[in-house]
């Protein structure tokens, strides 16, 4: 490796991480086996070989790699896969043609229905294929056709059989249990007539026949599925003992059972394609989920089945609040690549974590998201960045509102960035802490604000009027647009928010010299378990008052003033009452002031927080990007030898960060102030062209 990967701090076994580039390497044909006598051996598989220390795997363009992985020599990759992939991650996909999307529901089934991934990631998709997009999400959310329709070369998925051979096993037991209970009692047993034997018999029957050339047809639900849904799960009244094996087929109904179904809408071409088994065209494996996109809006749930009173009609709406029933975004007719029924599908194992980056989501897909959040039940972390939702982010908010009314729900973690705002970032807050209080985390990041909305928050008072209730909060990071920060706005936000711990305001303007006070105040008495507090490219030169109020909080054990411009304007002395206020702070463990313009000459003072008479606790320290020239560094580390000298060599400094520095400037120099300095604390730091900043270089001679 010539240059050392990112985020490199992370990496604990350096041979499983060359093995992973590895297997990638020549996945992707990065890396020629052909040229090398020692990989291209018959006798050997590069990819079986690493395959077993893969946890992380991205597909890129034409998913070529997904069509090698699927390949009848692969079969033991795959397996390996399924055990040890934790990532999947797609990146600059292209529209690729039947065979490859065959091989992607392939990968797919096995790697996340019957494997061990638990995050998907999609990438830079400028121009996303919506069928493609949403055939992923729907499997990541673990819906699919029942597992007889995945074939393996020709062979149904050996790993959904033996899971359809246990359920039919189990209802065969517990029809037979039934049929004992009843004849107890002296039932009269007109709903259970037969044998266990026969019982058990009639469920293997429906569940493999899909698998085999079926001997028998469905007329009555072939002339019916216009009215009467293909998956029986709405039944009223008295149950047969097939009800399971009838939610993965069509099997005929009595009559007089089907009279009791309410109708759906656009069930006919499914119903068919359901009964005709893994023979049929190879479009049956995926096309279930694209019916709307393909033919009119007969595919579509109709608009009065979504409403609130019929909620219990859909998958997808477990509780009141169906989604995207009530923004005006999410109810646009036409051509909808993402509304569709999920009865027809059969429910796998499904992801943790889903990440959208850089992906426009238009209204369909988001509808088509938002009705498959609506009850991924094992969804704990969702990243949205760079999409373009606008006013859609109502869709989504719609959908992970019903899905956090689920009992079962584990959503705890929602991070939302783009370039335009739609509302105010506090209103947003305020929206999603409102429909979502089990959430542990919240990250709203908006780049620019929307040339259309006001400049003041209080001008979209949808959300701002709406009592927050109590939330299990514990980090809150806002990036505004370069928006003001009202108190008056957070505050309801803190109110409610008591068991926060980390805060993070990014970009932020202060409207008045007070603004910041008033934060502090309202920081105090709402947030008790606040540990971390950042501020970056926040203007904070005609606040000192406040910030040393910070320093010296007891409760704050992590404090980040970044780019925020500290001594800009401020006198000489404040320097050395930030350091006097850190030594008397035993609790501050972590203090960051990069981009600040320290210099060399507020570095080597820096390190007089160590000394003799110092009570502080401070273990990291990070002065990134603060025009730190060699000399400087070599000065601060002789000053912190001698302190730790007369401490008789204990200090809790172990961490020091310098990214982004001059220290290119005199190699020999830096070399050996980074060597003592290592021998001190663990140094984090880049080869950085320091001729980039020429312009800061100037302003601090």
């Amino acid at each position: 490796m010539k240059t050392r990967p990112p985020n490199s701090e992370s990496i604990t076994c350096w041979r499983k991480k060359f093995l992973e580039t590895f297997f990638s390497n020549v996945l992707h044909g990065v890396l020629d086996v052909s040229s090398d006598w020692r990989l291209n051996d018959r006798h050997f598989s590069p990819l079986l070989h690493s395959s077993p220390h893969v946890s992380q795997l991205t597909l890129c363009n034409m998913l070529q790699g997904a069509v090698e992985l699927t390949a009848e020599h692969n079969h033991k990759v795959l397996e390996n896969l399924a055990g040890s992939l934790q990532i999947l991650k797609f990146q600059h996909l292209l529209s690729c043609d039947q065979s490859v999307r065959r091989s992607l529901v392939l990968l797919l089934h096995r790697l996340i229905h019957h494997g061990s991934v638990s995050q998907v990631s999609m990438c830079s998709w400028p121009v996303p294929d919506t069928v493609l997009l949403v055939l992923i999400l729907s499997m990541s959310a673990g819906f699919w056709r029942s597992g007889n329709a995945i074939g393996y070369h020709g062979s149904p998925c050996g790993l959904c059989r033996g899971e359809d051979k246990a359920q039919s096993q189990e209802s065969a037991q517990e029809g037979a249990e039934r049929g004992c209970t009843a004849e107890r009692e002296g039932s009269s047993g007109e709903d259970q007539k037969g044998s266990p034997e026969e019982a058990e018999a009639h469920v293997n029957s429906v569940l493999s026949g899909p698998r085999n050339p079926p001997s028998w047809q469905n007329p009555a639900c072939e002339e019916t599925s216009s009215e009467v849904p293909c998956d029986h799960t709405n039944i009223q009244g008295g149950s047969s003992p097939c009800s399971i094996s009838e939610q993965l087929s069509c099997h005929p109904l009595p009559q007089k059972t089907r009279r009791r179904l309410k109708p759906a809408v656009g069930r006919k071409r499914r119903c068919l394609r359901r009964s005709r088994g893994h023979y049929a065209d190879p479009e049956d494996l995926y096309d279930f989920v694209f019916t709307v996109a393909r033919e009119d809006n007969s595919g579509l749930l109709d608009k009065s089945r979504t409403t609130e009173g019929e909620n219990t009609e859909n998958w997808t709406s477990s509780s009141p609040g169906s989604p995207c029933t009530s923004h005006a975004g999410c109810k646009k007719r036409g051509g909808s690549a993402g509304i569709f029924s999920l009865k027809a599908a059969h429910r796998f194992r499904s992801v943790s974590t889903l990440e959208l980056f850089s992906i426009p989501l238009t209204g369909e897909t988001c509808r088509a998201l938002s009705n498959l959040l609506s009850s991924w039940v094992s969804l704990e972390n969702l990243i949205l960045s760079y999409n373009g939702l606008h006013a859609n982010i109502s869709c989504i908010l719609s959908g992970l509102r019903a899905l956090s009314r689920h009992p079962e729900c584990r959503f705890r973690v929602l991070r939302v960035s783009d370039v335009f705002s739609h509302m105010p970032c506090m209103e947003l807050v305020r929206c999603v802490l409102s429909a979502l209080p089990q959430l542990h985390t919240l990250s709203v990041s908006f780049d620019l604000k929307n040339h259309l909305e006001g400049s003041r928050p209080e001008e979209s008072p949808s959300c701002s009027e709406a009592e927050i209730p109590e939330s299990c909060l514990e980090v809150l990071e806002i990036r505004f647009p370069r928006e003001p920060l009202h108190t008056a706005f957070l505050l309801p936000v803190l109110k409610a928010s008591k068991s926060l711990q980390q805060l993070s305001l990014d970009s932020a303007t202060l409207p008045c010299p007070q603004e910041l006070g008033l934060l502090l105040e309202v920081l105090r008495e709402c947030t008790p378990n606040l540990k971390k507090l950042s501020f970056h490219d926040v203007n904070l030169a005609e606040h000192q008052r406040e910030v040393l109020l910070l320093l010296q909080d007891p409760g704050l054990q992590e404090i980040t003033f970044s780019f925020c411009r500290l001594f800009e304007s401020s006198t000489a002395g404040f320097l050395s009452e930030i350091i006097n206020t850190v030594k008397r702070n035993s609790s501050l463990k972590s203090l960051k002031l990069p981009g600040n313009r320290l210099g060399n000459q507020r570095l080597v003072a820096l390190a007089d927080i160590f000394s003799e008479d110092s009570s502080s606790s401070l273990c990291q320290l990070d002065v990134s990007s603060n025009c730190i020239k060699p000399d400087g560094l070599l000065e601060f580390t002789k000053k912190l030898e001698g302190h730790i000298q007369q401490r008789g060599g204990q200090i809790p400094f172990t961490h020091l960060r310098l990214f982004q520095n001059w220290l290119d400037q005199d190699a020999e120099t830096a070399q050996e102030a980074l060597r003592r300095l290592k021998a001190l604390c663990s140094v984090v730091n880049d080869s950085w062209d320091s001729s980039q900043a020429f312009a800061d270089y100037i302003s601090v001679m």
